[in-house]
């Protein structure tokens, strides 16, 4: 069996309490979970997983176009934005 070794990572506590919360319903602790995450990093090289800003979705730019050209012909002010949200 390889060597282990003792890593310090820093998280919000929320975040840590969430996470151990998810991971031990999944049957691991957080431990676990970070070497499952690594090795799966290691072996596709790169990270396991999308990383996105909801923001530059397809589906919000739509929605911000529309509403850009929406307010360019006149139809919708800036408070009518404000207030939709």
């Amino acid at each position: 069996m390889a060597e282990t070794i003792n890593v310090t990572i820093r998280l919000d506590r929320e975040i840590k309490e969430q996470a151990e919360i998810l991971f031990s319903d999944l049957g691991m602790n957080l431990s676990t979970a970070f070497n499952i995450f690594a090795r799966q990093s290691l072996r596709q090289g790169k990270i396991p997983f999308e990383i996105y800003d909801p923001f530059y979705s397809e589906k919000n730019q739509a929605r911000l176009a529309r509403s850009i050209a929406d307010a360019e012909a006149g139809k919708i002010t800036v408070h009518d934005l404000i207030e939709a949200d």
